[in-house]
């Protein structure tokens, strides 16, 4: 490379900025004595340039280059103070990723030269290591950030008619025998006609992907054959992970990304990114220098007071980034930002969002970072979905995030199988569940999509396992069984794993299409794990995180019982879009509405009675009628008409034997018609109609639904 010209360049933008004349290159770093950029061959294997950065303004080093082109590799090396024990873990021989690169590229050839000090020294960490770590350390990219977006809009789906489907890039797609071979597991994938055909015809409005931010594989993975599969190990903010790049005609996975995100949007689909901010791949005192260690290890990191050289762990991981910082808060924001005005995704899970809402050490629902996102007008416009736990005292904060922010509802889940399970005393909670979670989320103004309701996610059993296994089976993970949560589930579906009885096969099914029907009629935002309604099995694996192969992949051989699944949660979700009473904006009042004699929602036990306080609060109850009145929703649709619907009655029974409900009596003429029976292959009953004050027999361990549509003249 001929002499390099280096101009002073500007502190903003952060990162490599092409300007379509040069490249702005700008780092912060606080503590920093000196920063080196590392220019590399288009291979990305060797060091053709070392410039140290000529100018620093409020902390951030900077300089442009007029020569440098997108596509240029590049990573950095910062001079400073190595002292760990207070807070200190500069080693310019350690190449750095930029904590704001768009692209990052190769692949981790793991060794001890990406640890800053040597591995195998008496003193661990306070020792130093001199080792270079370029050659095996992966590096970033400049990008061209343009691309033809034409007419693509938002969907924009309303909180109240969403469905989310979370799904994993690789796993949703790489078994996929209709996307060809070379597109499988990959963004490219995931936009293919077949896959899109599928997430309509089911259903959804929105994909939730599991992480897409750059991460690395564990080096502790590695040494046992394994895989970050999950990717809960970010190290890029702003880079989507290039293992799930095509690389088809060249195409950058920056620009792949946009196109499945624009192609989804062509289907109506919205794109909802898990996002981990809480911590980093670099891990605890003991992990390696790639990246923020090396930048300002006491800038980016929580560090335990008066014991500078450990960090505070909320997150499990090792570490926890320090949100106390102006600089690490603005670049989480920063990386929100890009998402949403460069990539166009429509809204964020935040993972282990509690640890992000840390001030001090409580758990603060004023902290800065729901201050920030609250007034930005970019962020708070989007759908914001918090994971409301983390592993710190004080970190399980469900119903307690602000107005503006949606819940993974993990009493929800809890409470859905519990019921199911056939634990006594539990409609009471199952009301509340059922209903939106007004106990949770019924002040503030907040609504009951607030609760992103589920049964299943990545982290844990899928639904076939949930109902098929009673205890975890991860010796694949390597850790003798012990990682994972543990289980004791007693479904009573018979012996463990697969089965050949017809008998216990059905019975699971049962459950499932319980549990999916649960979900599906609940107030709130249901949430589906993806592979659940195709009957995907881990074989009892609840901790699949490092399974990167056909144990987590969706299976797309399904056999007949697996269709009957499929469709019968296709007929689920099209139940619910149909009928507004299930996916209310406002919590049920228990009372008339607008002078109406009828309720909105009643609750009755099996004599067709309505439910007394001795009776919510009894131990053995196991089974419930619910009534919902569609002439009393008590909403408006955009042109201010009221919105009506079909009277509903939901009956439940968890227990294992039949019970017979007798219906109790609501105005109107007209029979009530069964229009879902869990009881049966598809939730398609062969019962006929049925009149006020006459028995329906609900089988043992089996959810319906009955309807009748409401006309002006049933009001008497």
């Amino acid at each position: 490379m001929p002499d390099l010209t280096v101009w002073p360049g500007k502190p903003y933008p952060l990162g490599a900025t092409w300007d379509g004349e040069g490249v702005n290159f700008a780092l912060f770093s606080e503590h920093a004595e000196k920063v080196e950029l590392c220019l590399f061959d288009s291979k990305g294997r060797r060091e053709i340039e070392r410039l140290t950065m000529p100018e620093q303004t409020d902390q951030v080093w900077h300089a442009y280059l007029p020569q440098i082109r997108p596509g240029q590799i590049y990573g950095y090396r910062v001079s400073g103070p190595y002292n760990p024990e207070a807070g200190h873990r500069f080693n310019a021989n350690k190449l750095l990723l930029d904590p704001y690169a768009k692209s990052i590229v190769g692949e981790m050839a793991w060794s001890d030269s990406h640890f800053g000090y040597r591995v195998d020294h008496r003193l661990q960490d306070l020792s130093f290591d001199r080792r270079d770590s370029a050659t095996g350390m992966l590096k970033c990219q400049v990008i061209d950030p343009a691309f033809t977006w034409g007419d693509d809009r938002r969907p924009s789906i309303p909180w109240h008619d969403t469905v989310i489907h979370e799904l994993h890039v690789k796993g949703f797609t790489q078994l996929h025998p209709d996307v060809p071979a070379n597109l499988r597991g990959t963004y490219a994938g995931l936009a293919t006609a077949p896959v899109i055909a599928h997430l309509k015809k089911l259903g959804v409005t929105a994909v939730e992907l599991m992480p897409v931010h750059a991460f690395v594989d564990d080096r502790y993975l590695v040494e046992k054959g394994l895989r970050n599969y999950w990717g809960y190990n970010s190290l890029g903010f702003f880079a989507p992970d290039a293992r799930y790049s095509a690389g088809i005609n060249g195409s950058s996975p920056c620009n792949e990304f946009k196109s499945m995100v624009k192609s989804l949007h062509s289907a109506g689909i919205e794109v909802i990114l898990d996002v981990v901010y809480n911590h980093t791949a670099e891990g605890n005192q003991l992990g390696p220098t790639l990246c923020f260690r090396g930048i300002d290890n006491a800038a980016y990191y929580r560090l335990m007071p008066h014991q500078e050289r450990f960090y505070r762990d909320y997150t499990g991981c090792g570490n926890t980034l320090n949100m106390l910082h102006p600089r690490v808060l603005q670049l989480i924001m920063d990386s929100l930002r890009y998402w949403i005005l460069e990539m166009h995704v429509d809204g964020f899970r935040f993972d282990l969002a509690s640890a992000l809402a840390r001030e001090l050490h409580e758990v603060d629902r004023l902290s800065a970072f729901f201050d920030i996102i609250h007034q930005d007008p970019v962020i708070s416009q989007v759908k914001l979905i918090a994971e409301p736990w983390d592993l710190g005292e004080g970190g399980y904060q469900v119903g307690n995030f602000p107005v503006g922010w949606t819940e993974w509802n993990g009493k929800y889940r809890d409470a859905v199988r519990a019921f199911w399970k056939g634990e006594g005393g539990r409609i009471g909670e199952l009301a509340y569940r059922l209903t939106g979670s007004s106990d949770l989320y019924g002040r503030e103004s907040r609504r009951p999509y607030a609760s992103i309701n589920f049964v299943t996610a990545h982290d844990g059993f899928s639904l076939r396992d949930l109902v098929s296994y009673n205890d975890k089976h991860n010796l694949a993970n390597g850790e003798d069984n012990r990682d994972g949560e543990s289980h004791n589930l007693s479904w009573n579906c018979g012996a463990e794993g697969l089965s050949s009885n017809p008998e216990i096969n059905e019975l699971r099914a049962r459950q499932r299409r319980n549990l999916l029907a649960t979900l599906l009629l609940s107030q709130g935002v249901p949430m589906l794990l993806a592979g659940d309604e195709l009957g995907r099995t881990q074989l009892g694996n609840n901790n699949a995180y490092c399974q990167d192969n056909p144990l987590s992949w969706v299976n797309w051989n399904l056999d007949t019982e697996d269709r009957h699944f499929l469709e019968f949660v296709r007929r689920m979700i099209k139940l619910r879009h149909d009928h507004p009473i299930f996916r209310r904006r406002k919590f049920f009042e228990g009372r008339p509405i607008h002078g109406d004699a009828v309720k909105d929602i009643a609750w009755h036990n099996p004599n067709g009675s309505e439910m007394s306080e001795v009776e919510w609060n009894q131990h053995f109850a196991r089974s419930l009628c619910v009534y919902l009145s569609g002439r009393a929703l008590d909403e408006c649709d955009r042109y201010g008409q009221p919105i009506r619907d079909d009277d509903f009655l939901l009956l439940i029974n968890a227990h294992y034997e039949s019970i017979p409900f007798i219906l109790p009596h609501y105005p109107g003429t007209t029979p009530w018609l069964c229009v879902l029976d869990t009881a049966y292959a598809e939730g398609l009953s062969t019962d006929g109609s049925f009149f006020s004050g006459s028995t329906f027999t609900l089988h043992g361990r089996s959810l319906a639904l009955l309807t009748r549509p409401h006309r002006p003249t049933d009001t008497k």
